[in-house]
């Protein structure tokens, strides 16, 4: 990839970020007026979800920013590893926030309501529309960056948790039976829950130098294993630079002797076939795989 594409890349999902947030921060507002002045627990619970949404974009977009850093005589491959760590902290603010709707949705199910299901339609419609539109922005880049894949797929939740919430004021404007509202706010709940968990799993286990779920390590193993020049593989290390990079390194040996050129082409196609952006690989002659006492 040239820089200037890159860098185009880079403006454009930068553009991406600054109109998701801006919509999704005026539309949270909105909800939040219309959720506590309808005595709606779904339209708050629902802001309470695009909040925690909001804040994951507006670190992604700092850690990506970050990601951009020139490396340093101290932080050697730059600032990737932020995008790692804001996952983190967005999920726990995402627990906060279930915390939050939790509460205040136990709070109320002993209490009669009556609750505006016109408001809670309505704002849950342009719901629909904003988390949609917010999708649709980040379509592109997801092909490219798991982390944008993440905020595409967190904001299609989003529309459908949407649609669920107009289906309960529908539902509470054609039964009068109020507590649906609640029960839905459960059931958003339940579905932030598991994705705050699913979350948490991915971002500690690339905080713990896993491989990323998106690269096959046997594949790449059976890669380097059938390369005719090679005699064996051994010391094969797959781990995250950031939520979007893979890094490797591999001891591979060998009894004849090769080139620049061949490195050149493994790490080609480990970058092209593999998802590998930075490899680092050593070749062991004859016997001296045998003195290679730090493998394991």
């Amino acid at each position: 990839m040239d820089h200037n594409h890159h860098s185009g890349h880079i403006r454009n999902i930068g553009n991406a970020f600054k109109i998701g947030i801006t919509l999704n921060v005026i539309f949270i507002i909105l909800e939040i007026f219309y959720g506590f002045r309808s005595d709606s627990m779904a339209l708050i619970s629902d802001a309470g979800h695009n909040f925690s949404d909001v804040l994951a974009l507006i670190f992604s977009w700092i850690a990506l920013r970050l990601s951009q850093s020139k490396p340093t005589l101290k932080f050697t491959y730059g600032f990737r590893r932020s995008t790692i760590l804001i996952t983190i902290l967005n999920t726990l603010l995402l627990l906060a926030a279930i915390g939050f709707v939790l509460w205040e949705t136990i709070r109320r199910f002993g209490e009669p309501q009556i609750i505006n299901s016109n408001n809670v339609m309505i704002i849950a419609s342009i719901g629909i529309v904003i988390n949609g539109f917010t999708a649709w922005l980040f379509y592109e880049g997801k092909k490219h960056d798991l982390n944008i894949r993440s905020a595409f797929i967190h904001f299609m939740a989003d529309a459908l948790v949407s649609v669920g919430v107009v289906l309960a004021g529908f539902l509470m404007a054609l039964t009068g039976i109020y507590w649906i509202d609640s029960i839905v706010s459960v059931i958003i709940i339940g579905g932030i829950l598991y994705n705050a968990y699913q979350l948490l799993i991915a971002s500690v286990s690339l905080a713990l130098d896993a491989v990323p779920e998106n690269i096959d390590i046997e594949a790449i193993r059976t890669y380097l294993s059938g390369l005719p020049e090679i005699t064996g593989i051994h010391d094969l290390h797959i781990w995250a630079l950031s939520t979007s990079a893979a890094a490797l390194t591999v001891h591979l040996e060998s009894n004849v002797l090769t080139d620049n050129t061949f490195l050149t082409e493994i790490r080609k196609r480990l970058k092209e076939d593999f998802g590998i952006e930075h490899s680092t690989i050593q070749i062991e002659f004859g016997e001296q795989s045998e003195l290679c006492n730090d493998c394991n």
